[in-house]
């Protein structure tokens, strides 16, 4: 999926994103680091944010963007993010995460407010705040990294699986809202994706985190995940990819994965 085929918006040789500027949440890490990298390569301005700054930064020298510190869970840092842009055409809500496994009868309430905060209310909070500047560009795209646990639930997944559904709903809403104005709503939703930190992050322990992709031949990665939403946000203006669901071809489906001795 080359932003660069023939079908792209740019056919004066130039870079499928030379002109705009996108937003990239999330991105000191994982899907967030390889979508800024890709989209900086597609001839995008990228300006990255996330918590930890150290690795924005270093990120940011690598690729040409620019980096600004962002909490989307904290109104100040969204607020001071979004003063700091000029213009933004490009929004990808990528800031998430999972971290707990329990069953509902075992549900950790601080965990499921930390899940649904990250995932629903800090992507709610910075799209409302940058809405009005992806208006104003003319031709806006907002970008929902969601997931196929917002699609299909499963066992010991319900703080996650509930806030991805929230985002899936989000996406659905919003572009209700928005027909008729130059704003795409996007959804991406990828099933098993090996990154560094996902698993780690939910379960806690090293092991439990790598024998959720033990047996399993090719899962995606981050850079897969990336090429997908980079050829969305490059499709003619007048294309809308509602809804893009990808997994490895060894996930058949959220219960069903092969898994190699």
């Amino acid at each position: 999926m080359s932003g660069t085929s023939p079908s792209t918006p740019a056919g004066d040789g130039s870079l499928p994103g030379t002109g705009r500027t996108a937003v990239v949440t999330g991105a000191s890490s994982g899907i967030g680091a390889a979508t800024a990298t890709r989209l900086a390569a597609e001839g995008f301005d990228v300006v990255i944010g996330a918590r930890r700054v150290d690795r924005l930064e270093a990120l940011a020298s690598s690729i040409g963007a620019r980096a600004l510190p962002l909490d989307v869970t904290d109104p100040g840092s969204v607020d001071a993010f979004t003063a700091a842009l000029d213009r933004v055409d490009v929004l990808v809500n990528n800031a998430g995460g999972a971290f707990d496994s329990a069953p509902v009868a075992d549900a950790d309430l601080d965990s499921w407010a930390r899940t649904y905060d990250v995932n629903v209310l800090g992507t709610v909070r910075l799209t409302k705040a940058l809405l009005p500047k992806l208006r104003a560009s003319g031709a806006g795209d907002v970008l929902f990294v969601g997931s196929t646990a917002g699609l299909i639930s499963y066992e010991g997944g319900a703080s996650y699986t509930a806030a991805k559904h929230g985002v899936h709903t989000l996406a659905e809403t919003l572009r209700l809202e928005l027909c008729g104005e130059p704003v795409r709503v996007i959804e991406i939703a990828p099933g098993m994706v090996k990154t560094e930190e996902f698993s780690l992050n939910r379960t806690g322990d090293q092991g439990k985190a790598d024998a959720v992709y033990r047996g399993v031949r090719e899962p995606l990665v981050a850079d897969d995940v990336a090429d997908c939403i980079a050829w969305a946000l490059t499709r003619p203006h007048h294309v809308n990819v509602d809804l893009l669901v990808l997994r490895p071809r060894a996930q058949a489906a959220q219960h069903k994965v092969a898994r190699e001795d």
